[in-house]
């Protein structure tokens, strides 16, 4: 069985276009808006999102799987909430932080998971070491960036805001892990192949094989 992803064509020139199109418009926008306002930490953030919402296509090349179109928006959408955080909601709303965190935390954490799947080991172990390591060594980046892009006078890319902004971060992170540890075989499926018992049996879930491109 192939899940294929639900597109739509403009009544103009038939082409083709995927629901999640809409999220790099807008990080383009975020982009722009970097631009008019001279914010490098903005467009910079904005360019690396961008690319980033590319990363279901590599997944999707490098595994052999397919992407459901919720997948693929919820990926992205973590990227487009980070640069849009640069224009201001990190300073400005109290629990957009910790938002990010959490969502970027369950996409690391459910690239762990998917991959101790298809390697025949237990994924929650993993998955929190994962999470936990990725977290602390985004922190120690975040600070560096922050105290060399201080000392040469620029706007730092990234912004340290204090021990207790990243004693939150680091928890928020695990709040993410926590979550694709509870929920991880039941919203990743389709991105696991059925071991050789399901395949004898027929018991595995029909969108657990795997997905050729």
């Amino acid at each position: 069985m192939r899940t294929t992803v639900t597109e739509t064509s403009d009544s103009a020139g038939g082409r083709r276009r995927r629901p999640d199109d809409g999220i790099r418009y807008a990080i383009v926008v975020v982009f722009l808006t970097g631009l008019r306002r001279r914010n490098p930490a903005a467009m910079v953030n904005a360019a690396f999102a961008l690319a980033g919402t590319y990363l279901p296509d590599a997944f999707e090349r490098l595994v052999g799987v397919e992407f459901r179109p919720w997948q693929r928006v919820y990926v992205e959408s973590a990227m487009l909430t980070h640069s849009v955080g640069m224009l201001g909601p990190y300073d400005d709303v109290w629990w957009w932080d910790h938002l990010t965190h959490a969502h970027s935390a369950t996409i690391l954490g459910g690239v762990v998971h998917v991959l101790s799947r298809r390697r025949g080991r237990d994924p929650p172990t993993r998955v929190l070491a994962v999470v936990v390591c990725a977290g602390v060594l985004w922190e120690l980046a975040e600070y560096a960036i922050h105290l060399g892009a201080d000392a040469l006078g620029i706007d730092p890319v990234l912004v340290s805001y204090g021990r207790t902004d990243t004693a939150l971060d680091l928890a928020f992170n695990l709040v993410g892990a926590a979550l694709v540890v509870l929920f991880g075989d039941r919203a990743l499926t389709n991105l696991v192949p059925p071991t050789e018992a399901e395949e004898e049996t027929g018991s595995g879930p029909p969108d657990s094989v795997p997905r050729g491109r």
